[in-house]
């Protein structure tokens, strides 16, 4: 895909961070979207960024969790649009939680929302996409799908599964060689809200960690600007790449993981109890 000019573009999250900001990039190079999220004021938000440009855009409330709401947005957008050409799965949600203090139902909540949503934004959108001969699922993992992190383990289990789910995708795309292809994302610390939303529960006080603290702390990690990740997004689309780290950080995880492959973990583990000392007071 050289271009996105004419194309149709669905999104999840589309009402915050990179998802808003993917819009704004797409309709700016006349892409017509298929917004959603299961915030309605932040879907607004998004259109009224976008309100001047000469496209089409259609929003839904969607919560990516529930398949059925899922299947009826793919065939609305395609009555809406008459074709779609890309799914961006770019909604998710975090939990911090020892794996021990961490309930079901806070894992049910993640997986559902961070895998089952892509699994079913690929499989709902993926039979559309193929007729049109020329799309592209994007799927966004994390840093956190590279390497494993100590409070993150639902987190980095959903984030873990998508790479490998999406990576898996691709070579069967490539296998069938029908003009759609697979991007599998691993964003850095990207500033959204995704710290501010996260679930903390008092299974890290166990570590020594106070859960508001660590969500401050978490929050100051996030440099990159969301619009900076929406466009290196959408290069990596147009040179159909097959995976891409976005900020130095990533790339800095992907190489430690590299070079030790299982020492990082000894690595981490250190510096998570010396980022103990650098919490707000």
């Amino acid at each position: 895909m050289k271009n996105f000019k004419n194309k149709v573009a669905a999104i999840t999250g589309a009402g915050s961070g990179i998802g808003q900001q993917l819009a704004v990039l797409l309709a700016k190079q006349g892409c017509h979207l298929s917004l959603s999220d299961v915030n309605e004021k932040g879907l607004a938000d998004t259109v009224e960024l976008i309100k001047d440009s000469n496209v089409r855009v259609t929003t839904k409330k969607v919560d990516v969790a529930k398949q059925p709401e899922v299947k009826a947005w793919a065939e609305e957008t395609v009555r809406n649009h008459g074709a779609v050409n890309m799914i961006f799965n770019n909604a998710g949600v975090a939990l911090g939680s020892t794996v021990e203090g961490a309930s079901y139902e806070e894992l049910e909540w993640i997986v559902n929302i961070n895998f089952w949503g892509v699994v079913y934004g690929t499989k709902e959108f993926l039979p559309y996409i193929k007729k049109t001969g020329d799309g592209h699922i994007i799927n966004i993992s994390s840093l956190f799908g590279l390497t494993a992190q100590p409070t993150q383990s639902a987190y980095n289990a959903t984030k873990f599964a998508v790479r490998g789910f999406t990576e898996s995708l691709r070579q069967e795309l490539d296998i069938e060689n029908k003009g759609v292809s697979a991007l599998c994302v691993h964003p850095g610390g990207i500033r959204t809200n995704i710290a501010n939303d996260a679930r903390m529960n008092d299974s890290l006080r166990s570590l020594g960690m106070n859960p508001e603290k660590s969500a401050k702390t978490f929050n100051k990690l996030l440099r990159c600007p969301p619009e900076e990740a929406a466009r290196q997004i959408l290069e990596a689309v147009q040179k159909d790449r097959r995976r891409l780290l976005i900020g130095n950080d990533a790339k800095v995880i992907d190489l430690m993981q590299r070079v030790l492959p299982t020492g990082y973990q000894k690595v981490t583990a250190f510096a998570t109890k010396l980022s103990k000392r650098l919490e707000p007071k």
